[in-house]
């Protein structure tokens, strides 16, 4: 069924809207993944907690999936947003408080406001397919995730523009490493936050007392797709997330600089995103179980170029690989659970699958950050700790994978 012109107009305008702010807001993270965890070195007494502030992103990403979905359910996608900003905003100003006082604890607490954000940025995907028909929704999730492409070549960028440690004599400090990247994150979320103003979702009825509810959760996971898209998206998330928060540590301890670090990451980033342009594209023609396949491929073999060297083109091209990965496990997964559920299940289950999504992913980064600093005596014995990791949870999404293929469709 094709939606109706006025329907793919507004559809079409809250995809614009949404692409800019993953361009404009979702700078920030590569901005922060790229310094979170050697500011957190830095600060840290012990250097395995050194990729802490990073785990407490994503597990304030994990606290707010729910309240967030909640919010957006009843009071509407944009005010669900725009609490996402201010505390995007909130988490940079007492990170860079953290930073002058030199005080860890405080800058972890920064970093789980920061998650908060993180948290609201993973339902701009979601928020595409809210006024989208059946056909443009793989399209839409796809030019969405696109947006980021704009955040990869901006994040970064600031990154090495505000990098020079700061003097804050009028604080009692001075040469302070990192805080003008968090100054800038501040201004990113205050600026950027005006873009929701131009959305136009409507906010769902509230349901009559006698109306459907849906199935509850623990229904919603028997339905094999429902839990495969779950499964593939934690892989793949979590992957990334191991991978990407170990690399700008494995690239200053393999001796290479921290400009170095910046530019792996850069072009890490671009590849998660350049691919969304045509992932939608390719969903709809291939289906979202061999594009799911093929991300998990590639996952592989960027871990098996990790294990065969750390010079800058092996980072270069594992982190390439690991983003090419991500966007199409990712946005298959996504585009897979968008089509499981009915609109009274909407929050239900957005906010269980992203609950699950950090959840996992912020195991992933505790666990970076312990493998990385923990395992051997050199960032190569790390390093190669790290990929190795990998293996296991490739194994599981690709069993999930043949599983869900084996179902007969009256169970699917």
């Amino acid at each position: 069924m094709t939606a109706l012109p006025d329907s793919n107009f507004r559809s079409r305008r809250n995809v614009m809207v949404l692409m800019l702010a993953q361009a404009l807001l979702g700078a920030q993270m590569p901005m922060i993944f790229i310094v979170g965890g050697l500011a957190g070195q830095s600060l840290a007494s012990n250097i395995n907690w050194a990729t802490l502030p990073i785990s407490f992103i994503i597990l304030g990403s994990v606290l707010a999936a729910n309240p967030l979905s909640w919010v957006m359910q009843h009071q509407g996608r944009k005010t669900g947003f725009l609490i996402g900003a201010m505390s995007g905003a909130t988490g940079a100003a007492i990170s860079a408080y953290a930073l002058i006082q030199k005080d860890f604890q405080l800058f972890l607490l920064g970093s789980l406001f920061t998650g908060v954000y993180m948290s609201a940025q993973g339902f701009y995907r979601f928020a595409a397919t809210d006024t989208a028909s059946a056909e443009f929704r793989p399209k839409a999730i796809s030019y969405v995730m696109s947006g980021g492409l704009v955040a990869a070549i901006i994040g970064p960028q600031l990154v090495k523009a505000t990098l020079q440690p700061m003097d804050v004599a009028v604080l009692g400090a001075s040469q302070v490493d990192y805080l003008g990247i968090y100054l800038a994150v501040i201004a990113i979320n205050v600026v950027g936050s005006f873009v929701f103003f131009f959305l136009d979702i409507p906010t769902p009825e509230a349901p009559a007392k006698d109306a459907a509810r849906g199935r509850s959760r623990l229904e919603l996971l028997r339905n094999p797709r429902v839990l495969v898209a779950i499964i593939c998206a934690m892989v793949s998330y979590s992957l990334m997330t191991l991978v990407m928060t170990s690399t700008p540590l494995a690239v200053v301890g393999a001796g290479h600089g921290e400009m170095h670090a910046a530019d792996i990451v850069s072009f890490h980033v671009l590849a998660m995103f350049i691919p969304s342009f045509f992932t939608g594209h390719l969903i709809a023609r291939f289906g979202t179980e061999r594009i799911i396949t093929l991300g998990l491929v590639t996952l592989l073999t960027a871990g098996l170029i990790g294990l065969s060297g750390v010079s800058l083109m092996h980072f270069k091209g594992a982190l390439v690989l690991l983003g090419l990965g991500w966007n199409f496990g990712f946005i298959g997964a996504t585009t897979m659970l968008a089509g499981t559920h009915s609109p009274e299940e909407r929050g239900r289950v957005q906010g269980m699958n992203d609950m699950m999504v950090f959840g996992f992913v912020t195991l992933a980064s505790l666990a970076s950050g312990a493998l990385m600093n923990g395992m051997g005596s050199s960032a190569q014995d790390g390093w190669t700790a790290v990929n190795l990791a990998m293996a296991p949870f490739l194994a599981l999404a690709g069993g999930a994978l043949i599983w869900l293929v084996m179902q007969p469709k009256s169970e699917e």
